[in-house]
This record gives structure tokens, sequence and C-alpha cells, in this order.
């Protein structure tokens, strides 16, 4: 990612170029107004979009058309962000938890991100409904963050397992990976009939007082202590009014359900 890339990402989020080596605190600064920015959504999927897992595909599509994404995508070119600013950074697979009956998924069910300073960070963009800032991948105590209380175990296998308000999120695999690595996962969630992302269109983003989305026809908020009010969209000029009001997504068609 070259020098006039990097300053049209931080035009995107809305991030001024740090004014010193970068940092703990920037890098929290960043992840915070990543999430604020740019929406988790699964929009192409339904709008007959291809996007490749290649940076200049996964730029062009966040940065200039100033679009969303999954996990795949939000984590790949947030991570080429990083390391264009300095920051040492892995890529690592992650099982999410299903439940109970199901356990944790596949690998590579998810993508996220390790970042190295005089400690490790799990910094992750791209999961919907999870942290606000980075946390600290060494520390075992509950660490308290805007999204709840997340706590960090280690397996017996040495892997590393999240946990949110004491229940599983996901299960990390430190081995880093490369992004091309996610390709297979990243294939499945799009075509796959039983992938979450192929059943319905969603977009959701963080909120100064907490998450708006957008499911099908559904305009759903929910505020940080999880009052949720819902409101149905009658016609294609609401949506699309709601995907340019509440996401900034400037849309020419409305996403069709599968």
């Amino acid at each position: 990612m070259n020098e006039a890339s990097v300053t049209a990402y931080l035009d995107r989020i809305g991030m001024p170029r740090p004014d010193r080596a970068a940092d703990a605190e920037y890098l929290r600064l960043l992840h915070g107004r990543h999430l604020h920015a740019v929406p988790f959504e699964n929009l192409s999927i339904h709008l007959g979009e291809d996007v490749p897992l290649d940076e200049d595909a996964l730029f062009e599509k966040i940065v200039t058309r100033r679009r969303g994404g999954y996990c795949y995508e939000l984590n790949g070119i947030f991570a080429a962000l990083l390391r264009a600013l300095g920051y040492r950074v892995s890529l690592l697979a992650v099982r999410v938890y299903g439940g109970k009956e199901r356990g944790f998924g596949a690998p590579f069910d998810h993508l996220a991100l390790r970042v190295d300073l005089d400690e490790p960070w799990l910094v992750d963009v791209g999961f919907g409904r999870h942290t606000e800032f980075p946390l600290r991948l060494d520390e075992r105590g509950g660490q308290k963050d805007p999204g709840g209380v997340f706590r960090i175990e280690e397996t017996s296998e040495g892997d590393l397992d999240v946990y949110r308000d004491g229940t599983p999120e996901y299960r990390i695999e430190q081995r880093p990976r490369e992004l091309a690595d996610f390709t297979i996962g990243h294939g499945f969630q799009r075509y796959s009939p039983t992938s979450h992302f192929t059943r319905s269109p969603f977009c959701t983003i963080l909120t100064d007082t907490g998450m708006i989305t957008l499911a099908g026809r559904r305009l759903i908020t929910t505020t940080r202590g999880g009052v949720r009010s819902e409101d149905e969209l009658e016609d294609d000029a609401q949506i699309l009014a709601a995907y340019s009001t509440y996401f900034g997504l400037t849309l020419d068609r409305v996403p069709e359900h599968s």
C-alpha cells in the first residue's frame, strides 16, 4: 500500500496520520474509528458482485467505493493499512462458536489479526458485534470494552478461546497465515446455501449509542444497554435511502434475497 493509498484509507475512516511512530494508542483509535466508519455487510453476495481476496480489489471496494464487507475483506485490507503504518501484523485463522449443539465451526471460518508491539494485541474489525477496541492477547483476566467484558483462555492444544460476557465467541489458531489461505473459506461464505451470509442481505455499523442494522427490510437499532427497536421499511426507495443515511452506502439497486 503506497502513501496515496494510506492517505485515502485514513480519510475513509476519518483518521489523521500519526504524528509519531505507530503505537498502541493510535491502534486503538484506528480500530474504533474503523468500526464507526466502515459497515460489516454481505451485500456483494446479494448484488452479484465478485470481490477477490487481493489487496487491490479490497481497496477498490472498501476505500474507493466506500463500501463495507465481512471478515476476510475488512480485516484483510485493514492488515495492509496497519503494515503500511509500520505495525507488525499476523493473519490468524479462527473457528466461530455456534452454540452448545454446533460447537466451534470449521478452520478459516473467520479471519482475525494479531498486532505485535511491546505486547500482542487481538485486532478484529470484521466480526459485527464484538469489541470496539483491541484486546491484549496475553491477558487472561477480564478486559472491559464497550462491547462487553472479554476474556481470553489458552486451550490444551495451544489455541486461544475468546469469551464475551462469559460466552465463547471464537477459537483462534495462533499460527500466522496468508490472505490466500482464506480463499476456500471466503468461497464457502459467498456461495454455500448453509452459509449465514447467503441467506439474506444485512448491513450493520457501530454508533455512539450502540449499533444500527439493516436486515432485509428491517431497520434495527440496538442501544449499548441492549434495548432494541425495529421498523419495517415499506419500499425500495426507503431501503436505498437507509443504506445511504445510516451506513454511507450508495447503491443503485436493492440487494436481493437468495
